[in-house]
This record gives C-alpha cells, structure tokens and sequence, in this order.
C-alpha cells in the first residue's frame, strides 16, 4: 500500500575508504543510527548522498543488499535505481524488487537533451520488467529536467507511478502537484525547506542531513501538520543555522565526520570528492555540541 510509504527517511550515507571500497561494517552502522537513533521511518538508497553516480552497478548491488539484509522489516527502503544507462537501471530495479525493497525511484535521465517522450519510456520500460512500483525522482537543480504540470499528468497516467521525490524550489509547481494529484504521494527533497513543504501538504521527506538531524526533522514536520506552525518555523530556523554551516564546510564530508565524531567510522567521500578538511575540525566539535547532534 503507498499509504504505507508516508513520512521521514534519510537519504541513505555511504562509507568508503580510501580505495573508493564500501566500508560494510561502516554501512550496518549508519543504517542503525538512522533507524535507533534518528527515529526515521525509511531510507532512500543509492540517491545522490548515497553517492551513487560514483558506483558501479555492482557496488550499488552491495548497498541495497547490506541495507535490506541490516534493515529486514524495521524500515521502509525505496531503492533509487536511475541510470544513464537503462539497462543497469532494470538490472538494479529487478534486484532490488527481488530484495523485498517496498518502492523503486529513478531519476529523471539526465546530461543528454531528452525529449519527454524518452523520459516516459525510460520510466515506462523500468516498471515494466520489474512489475515494482516507481517514484520519480525530480532534481531539475542538478539534472536540468524540469518536468511540467501536464507531463506529471501524463507520467501518473501508469498508476504504478506512485508519487515523486520533489528536490525543486517551485513552491507554485508544489501547490498545482499537492491539488491536482491528491492521490499520488509527494516527498519533500530540499531539508533546508521543510517546513515549507510540510504545510504545503507533502506526505513526507527524504533528506541527507535526517542522518544526523532526524529528530528535529520529525519536529519540524509533525509541527507543521498539526497547525503548530510558530514553533516548525522556529526549529527550522535553527536547523537551517545546521545546514548552512554544514554546506560551507562540504555537504558530504561533514556529515560523514559529523557520523564519525559519534564513533562510526564512516570513511571519507568516493574520489573524486576531497575528505574532510581537517581546518574546520573544532568548529565541527562545536556544532555538534551546541546542537546535540
């Protein structure tokens, strides 16, 4: 049922070490905190935070693996399964239906110029052979895919096309989605605009800082749907004070160290991101104390 998949899940971290391996031990371990620390009700696997673009199809296999084996039933899993590469994304989306994952997302393709007829298609054969139901992945910021009202029409007309993970700023495009598609499920995927999104009427949010901010994510929004707007704006004030100190020193690598300072090794970033840099480790210690992170 997609009425099952509402609420909060963290855009699921990635260890590596410095070889670019997957550090397995690592992994088991932010998936625990996501779920005994952070109180989360899913993950969202293989996205952006979870550096996917910087796997190959086998070490994305792994991911989705160690994450189901470590999670079992105590969370929700979506698997993001989007490629270039359509193919792999099949290959990916049929592992992962056969895994027990609840739904599958793909990104919209991206870097080439595709029409939106090749966007459909490309969601269209996905479901197709894994007969698993898909959420669209929309981050026009980074793909350049802005996708319109009258294409998310025709994208829903596959009723297995069961909502989207909404990373835009159109707040205007939001309220159209939240009125026109009443039925269809609506992530929120900007953390600094939570809030926002939540007295919009989104069912839920998947973010890469619910890591290590989860609780107040879960603050912000309950707050928010149940008119307690006063108080959802002033936690989302003071979790924004979290993000853009964590934006300038870089947003992978700190929350990675952030993860580390709490005694999981978590690696460093897929090269060809840098690690952490070591001139803002006091103030890292800082953050984390003065927001008992």
């Amino acid at each position: 049922m997609k009425e099952d998949l509402k609420g909060l899940y963290a855009a699921l971290l990635v260890p590596f070490d410095e070889q670019g391996h997957i550090m397995e031990n690592s992994l088991r371990q932010i998936i625990r905190n996501a779920i005994d620390e952070q109180k989360l009700d899913g993950l969202y696997v293989n996205g952006s935070s979870g550096e996917n673009f910087l796997m190959n199809t086998e070490q994305k296999k792994a991911v989705f693996r160690i994450t189901k084996d470590e999670a079992k039933t105590d969370i929700k899993l979506i698997a993001q399964v989007g490629s270039l590469d359509l193919n792999e994304a099949i290959e990916l989306g049929q592992y992962a239906t056969e895994l027990g994952y609840d739904s599958l997302s793909a990104v919209t393709p991206f870097y080439y110029p595709f029409t939106f007829e090749e966007i459909r298609d490309y969601y269209n054969r996905i479901i197709e052979a894994t007969q698993n139901n898909m959420i669209i992945y929309s981050i026009p910021g980074l793909t350049g895919v802005n996708i319109s009202i009258e294409q998310f029409e025709t994208l829903f007309e596959n009723d297995k096309i069961i909502g989207v993970k909404y990373t835009a700023p159109d707040f205007f495009l939001l309220e159209r989605l939240r009125k026109a598609f009443p039925d269809k499920l609506i992530f929120s995927g900007f953390d600094e605009m939570l809030v926002q999104a939540a007295i919009s009427g989104v069912d839920g949010a998947i973010g890469s800082t619910y890591n290590i901010n989860g609780q107040r994510a879960r603050d912000i929004f309950e707050s928010a749907q149940n008119d307690n707007v006063a108080h959802a704006y002033k936690v989302q004030h003071e979790t924004n004070d979290i993000i853009a100190t964590i934006l300038r020193m870089g947003l992978y690598p700190t929350l990675k160290a952030i993860l580390s300072e709490k005694g999981i090794d978590t690696g460093q970033p897929k090269a060809p991101f840098h690690p952490f840099n070591e001139i803002y480790r006091e103030e890292l210690k800082s953050l984390i104390q003065n927001y008992q992170l």
